[in-house]
């Protein structure tokens, strides 16, 4: 194209970035392409930051290999050799003051049958889960029902708070009462539509359905820094920071960013309620979709811990939602990941994270950390090991953090895509997904529906 085409985007995170590094392969050398961050570094949630001597990613930490999108991107860039997999060890369930087994098999945190909750669960709940399948069972195809109350009313309120909360809510900040189940176990949905005769039938369809062997996740060898370098490098463009663009205006057949210019099209990868805030002028009705979208803050404690110090023989820890802790995770970074391993003389690094949807993250960092630090205590001293000796640590906090995927949210943002003017795109985790695949993968639709358009308009 010619060198008249300039597209901004709006977002330095993983989203943004890979719509510039895929605008740059279609459009060439050729293009302007300007990236603008509100941060003082690009990045977004994926933040890799100094822990004594070691680094630790205190955003994002991993990505599904069973999903294509980041695994493509990171081939693409060259970076294949570093990806790097968890080891064996599991996550525990830490509840009722002290540490289970987590349940095996389950469907994020459903149970394929009640023997693998016993023992997390009182004898009464363990037989109301145990009866599921003979119960009357009543579901309308299409049904939007959130995953708690379905859990609830099926397999009892324990299993909720135990088993479900906790692995739901690492993943979006959230209590499974506050998630659609088509937003977040869109199988299950499907099950239940194609005509499960109970709740258990339907998890033991989709289990027995898995894909794939091997390891479901994986990381980068040096953190997440790794991926938004490459990125930045092969999209060849300049990242401005600090500049928190106001809103975007149609000023004839261009966009302009006040304060900035004017360009042929943009991309807005900004959180899914800035987004909102920005396109109100050029696509009001999208936007007020945009904006009506609850954020579910967050914040991560990093710790290093000298390496003399024991760690419990599990990969992290899951809070129970009904547990008296002040954190809703432990991740043992040191024991989950092997290359993160201590090595002589260095540190173990494990994170510890706050927040969820209609809970905010309060207090300061020195009051985050004495928290975190005396609910480590409680687990090792459960577990059997002594405090562990902290090297050093580090708060970060997402004060957005992650968009609520409520009962129909994914419906609802496919509609406000689909009325966005030509030109004009969005990306970022609001839209099909919390996780670094989906984000990669509506960086790269947003970059495609904006070549669409230019080659249109030529």
């Amino acid at each position: 194209m010619s060198t008249d085409v300039r597209v901004a985007v709006v977002g330095a995170g993983v989203s943004g970035l890979t719509a510039a590094y895929d605008l740059r392969r279609r459009l060439g050398d050729d293009a302007r392409i300007d990236v603008f961050c509100a941060e003082s570094e690009p990045g977004g949630l994926l933040a890799t930051r100094p822990l004594g001597p070691a680094t630790l990613d205190v955003g994002a930490e991993a990505f599904i290999v069973r999903r294509p999108e980041a695994v493509e991107l990171v081939a693409e860039l060259g970076l294949a050799d570093d990806v790097v997999s968890p080891g064996p060890m599991r996550p525990a369930i830490w509840s009722g003051d002290r540490l289970h087994v987590l349940p095996s098999p389950a469907l994020m945190g459903i149970p394929a049958s009640a023997d693998v909750v016993r023992g997390l669960l009182d004898s009464h709940d363990v037989g109301f889960v145990e009866s599921e399948p003979s119960r009357p069972f009543a579901w309308t195809p299409g049904a939007d029902v959130s995953v708690g109350h379905l859990v609830a009313e099926r397999f009892g309120e324990q299993v909720v708070a135990r088993s479900v909360d906790p692995m739901l809510g690492g993943v979006y900040s959230a209590r499974s009462r506050d998630l659609g189940l088509r937003e977040a176990i869109p199988a299950l949905a499907a099950e239940l539509d194609n005509g499960a005769p109970s709740l258990t039938a339907a998890v033991a369809a989709v289990i027995a359905r898995g894909t794939g062997t091997g390891p479901v996740f994986g990381a980068l060898r040096g953190g997440y820094r790794t991926l938004v370098d490459a990125l930045i490098l092969a999209a060849r463009v300049d990242v401005t920071t600090n500049v928190a663009v106001p809103r975007v205006v149609r000023v004839g057949e261009r966009y302009r960013l006040d304060g900035v210019g004017d360009y042929n099209a943009v991309v807005v990868a900004t959180p899914v309620w800035t987004a909102g805030e920005l396109l109100a002028d050029v696509a009001p009705v999208s936007a007020a979709a945009f904006a009506g979208v609850r954020a579910a803050g967050s914040a991560v404690v990093g710790f290093a811990v000298d390496a003399g110090s024991p760690l419990p023989e599990n990969s992290g820890v899951l809070v129970a939602s009904d547990a008296d802790l002040s954190i809703k995770a432990i991740t043992l970074s040191s024991r989950k990941w092997p290359h993160l391993a201590p090595q002589p003389g260095g540190v173990s690094v494990l994170r510890a994270s706050f927040g969820r949807l209609g809970e905010p993250v309060t207090g300061s960092d020195s009051d985050l950390v004495e928290r975190a630090t005396a609910d480590l205590q409680t687990v090792f001293g459960a577990a059997g090991l002594p405090a562990p000796t902290v090297v050093d640590a580090t708060v970060q906090r997402w004060p957005g953090g992650l968009p609520h995927y409520g009962p129909g949210h994914l419906s609802a943002m496919a509609d406000a895509v689909a009325s966005l003017p030509g030109g004009v795109a969005v990306a970022g985790s609001g839209y099909r997904g919390v996780g670094v695949p989906a984000c990669i993968g509506t960086g790269r639709a947003a970059a495609a529906r904006v070549v669409d358009h230019l080659r249109a308009d030529r």
